[in-house]
């Protein structure tokens, strides 16, 4: 069996979950990280690349083909990481998407986009844990961690100092974007990281969700956009999702997490 801590980080190849992997590089700390993407060619050009980055890291990069679309890939993944590491000490659902702008594009009808929003962020989340619980009880300290979103928040919903919740001008159709499928499947997110924290509080599981603030990354598809509209460098995201890897905000199990401390339901 492994003696590094196995880590394994879904939606790993770009944005947040491969600047988490950056970070992770950068502790010293020895890891295995299991790199996990759609494509596996995708994940081995960015394994390659970062791994060379960190050539110095005491920690390795292994990938992992993972669709949280496909209950294959995922049953493939339990096995290929139960025969090859025998255990998961942190499982990072980071792996998400963003298909409200598909609608306005045309690209989606909006019953394609709602579905696909809850599918790959709530459902193939829940899945992939449920799979991968097994894995988590082997290790000696278990961490199971999601990434939601700081539009999530209800009881932040109507802060008109945040953009996003700003009511649109009279008359319809609306002509402004929203990212309503989003934050609604992320606000149900949250509700599914309470159930896990109470579901494997007796099995000792240490249970969050990160906020990691508003990033530069390609989630919805434009990280210039999003650059321009004031979004953060993903690696400062990436920071807080270590710390709670390596146990700094381990007081605050069974919350959402943010940097400035605890998100509101």
């Amino acid at each position: 069996m492994a003696s590094n801590l196995i880590v394994f980080i879904t939606g790993a190849n770009t944005g947040l979950g491969l600047e988490t992997v950056k970070s992770l590089l950068q502790s010293p700390t020895a890891y295995t990280i299991l790199l996990g993407g759609r494509s596996l060619e995708k994940a081995n050009t960015a394994a390659k690349e970062v791994q060379a980055e960190f050539i110095k890291s005491p920690s390795i990069i292994k990938t992992v083909q993972i669709d949280l679309e496909d209950d294959g890939s995922i049953s493939s993944a339990y096995e290929h990481i139960t025969k090859e590491y025998g255990r998961v000490d942190v499982l990072i659902n980071n792996g998400g998407g963003q298909f409200d702008q598909q609608i306005l594009l045309g690209n989606m009808s909006m019953r394609e986009a709602w579905n696909k929003s809850w599918n790959v962020n709530v459902t193939g989340t829940c899945i992939l844990t449920h799979t991968f619980v097994p894995l988590l009880l082997k290790a000696a300290d278990p961490r199971l961690i999601f990434i939601t979103s700081g539009v999530s928040t209800l009881a932040e919903s109507d802060n008109i100092a945040i953009k996003i919740n700003h009511a649109p001008a009279k008359g319809w159709p609306k002509k402004e974007p929203s990212v309503v499928a989003y934050r609604s499947s992320k606000t149900g997110m949250n509700m599914m990281m309470r159930e896990w924290t109470r579901i494997l509080k007796e099995d000792g599981v240490k249970v969050w969700a990160i906020s990691p603030g508003f990033l530069a990354t390609g989630l919805g598809g434009n990280p210039e956009l999003n650059k321009k509209m004031g979004a953060l460098n993903p690696s400062i995201g990436a920071s807080l999702v270590r710390e709670v890897v390596e146990g700094a905000r381990d007081l605050d199990t069974g919350k959402v997490v943010r940097r400035d401390g605890i998100q509101p339901w």
